[in-house]
């Protein structure tokens, strides 16, 4: 079953559907509620802060797949991954840091750029 509802807004004669799904992370072994998925925007993050004081940074790809990693870039220290480019390379989803453009993969949190490096990967679902 898939929890849309139609908006209120229509442009000419087409009706926008809002995605009322909450994304919900696993962390510590429970489902942390995070945000309504319709904040997400294909190919834009969006900064989270966890009740622990972490940072995550969620996504949202063109095909409607949720991302979640750590915010935190490892190269520079600044919480920066949410405002970053997300890409593909290769069939993989990526998101390059803006400062110094490094390339984390999305599912792995692995760096594109340099094999010793990496940030946290949540689980996510969206329901």
């Amino acid at each position: 079953m898939t929890n849309r509802t139609t908006a209120g807004t229509k442009t000419g004669t087409a009706e926008t559907a809002r995605d009322t799904r909450i994304v919900r992370l696993a962390a510590g072994g429970n489902w942390l509620a995070v945000c309504d998925r319709s904040l997400l925007t294909p190919g834009r993050g969006v900064a989270a802060l966890l009740p622990d004081g972490r940072q995550v940074a969620l996504f949202l790809d063109r095909a409607g797949r949720t991302y979640a990693i750590g915010n935190r870039d490892p190269f520079t220290g600044a919480h920066v991954l949410s405002r970053g480019l997300v890409g593909s390379e290769g069939g993989r989803p990526f998101v390059a840091s803006p400062l110094l453009k490094q390339r984390f993969d999305l599912a792995t949190g692995a760096c594109l750029d340099d094999d010793g490096v990496t940030v946290p990967v949540f689980e996510v679902r969206a329901d």
